[in-house]
């Protein structure tokens, strides 16, 4: 019985978080049929094409990514084969949009989250925002230099793609809702038994060295590891705690904080992406890759900043912040 109270607790807070994901994206999901079978998606492409130019992505594709940023991955999934077709998707194509993705979504809430902690908003929003674009645009050169990936993408999972009559487009939408309950209660009981059998544990104090590199010590290493594997929401979370009993230095808090926005979810986000078509190697180990390099050169630019720049432009004790926000 100790064992199944833990499965069962999270799958009821699963569930809960299944509903809230139902009710944002559903509406989202049919808007954005809606207006692409009005023609205003191909109109309103061009906008996203010199972003999405840079990263060799189709223009479609800057829809999908402004709702990740704004909802969450799990709101820009069902858009991606829905916008563009899988058979006009490489796997190179798919790597680098997740990687886009896994970088800066579900900006409002995350965000939030960081910046009870203490660190700006604005700072680490842009910090993920600009984070993921360089690190796709490196990504994008790299496998177009290499010639890796380059096949069409065969994915295990396609959430939605193009409907012709609105009844194939609900029933569609109705086999993807399904199939994520299934998959966010998979993920969710695949993390607490890694959490009960102590594997997690270990993978934490594996990663101590790697996290150092990035200028991330003490106590702020086994928390920014926690997000690192857990998401945000657990990692962040208890930073607020630590940052407002000064048991973490503001510096510290900061950098763990950049660094979780970099890379954090890592286990349930990218066996997600992965499903989807895209590379492992691209969007796991080079984008850790990516966060110990970039947030080892913030660390070095922090140490040069002065206390007064710092508390007066990246960093807000939390207690000097109000309870709501």
């Amino acid at each position: 019985m100790p064992f199944l109270m833990p499965i069962l607790r999270t799958t009821r807070e699963t569930l809960e978080i299944y509903w809230v994901l139902v009710r944002v994206m559903v509406p989202i999901t049919l808007l954005t049929e809606l207006l692409a079978r009005m023609g205003l998606i191909k109109a309103v492409a061009p906008a996203f094409a010199p972003v999405m130019h840079l990263i060799g992505l189709p223009p479609e594709l800057g829809l999908a990514w402004l709702t990740g940023m704004l909802v969450g991955i799990w709101g820009a999934i069902p858009l991606i084969f829905a916008l563009i077709p899988a058979s006009s998707l490489s796997v190179a194509d798919v790597t680098v949009f997740s990687a886009l993705i896994l970088f800066a979504h579900g900006l409002p809430t995350e965000q939030k989250i960081i910046q009870q902690a203490g660190p700006g908003m604005i700072v680490t929003t842009l910090l993920r925002i600009l984070g993921g674009l360089l690190y796709a645009f490196i990504l994008h050169h790299v496998l177009v230099a290499t010639g890796w990936l380059q096949a069409s993408v065969n994915p295990t999972w396609i959430p939605m793609s193009a409907a012709v009559s609105w009844a194939a487009y609900f029933w569609a939408l109705a086999e993807t809702m399904m199939w994520m309950l299934a998959i966010l209660l998979l993920l969710s009981w695949s993390l607490e038994l890694i959490r009960i059998i102590g594997l997690l544990d270990l993978m934490m104090k594996a990663l101590s060295p790697l996290l150092r590199l990035a200028g991330i010590r003490g106590e702020a290493e086994h928390l920014t590891a926690v997000g690192l594997f857990l998401g945000i929401s657990y990692g962040a979370g208890l930073l607020i705690r630590e940052a407002r009993s000064g048991a973490v230095s503001p510096r510290q808090v900061f950098l763990s904080c950049v660094f979780m926005g970099f890379a954090h979810s890592v286990i349930e986000d990218t066996i997600l992406v992965i499903s989807l078509g895209a590379d492992v190697y691209g969007v796991l180990l080079g984008r850790v890759a990516f966060a110990i390099a970039a947030t080892a050169v913030i660390a070095a630019l922090l140490r040069r900043l002065s206390d007064e720049t710092f508390f007066a432009q990246v960093f807000r004790p939390p207690h000097a912040q109000p309870e709501g926000g």
